[in-house]
């Protein structure tokens, strides 16, 4: 049962992962994609724990910490060069 649930998670967050990426291709403002840039990152650091669960690798629970940390200063590059040039 728990099986199902977690291949039921990753096929949500799949799905999750085309809507953000249509979004970011398709977005008329510079924050609808930035927004968007940030659930793919979320959703792409979602994928990466999903394959440390089906692998057994516990190492990729750290490639997925530190992309978190990136992408999270990413978003807030990102964000003040937005401010600025507004």
């Amino acid at each position: 049962m728990v099986e199902v649930l977690i291949y039921v998670a990753a096929g949500l967050a799949g799905g999750a992962f085309l809507l953000a990426l249509a979004r970011f291709v398709k977005g008329p403002t510079t924050a609808d994609r930035v927004v968007a840039f940030d659930v793919l990152t979320i959703v792409a650091i979602t994928g990466i724990v999903f394959a440390a669960m089906f692998e057994g690798r516990v190492i990729y629970l750290d490639v997925a910490l530190v992309y978190a940390l990136l992408s999270f200063l990413g978003v807030i590059v990102i964000a003040r060069y937005v401010e600025r040039k507004a």
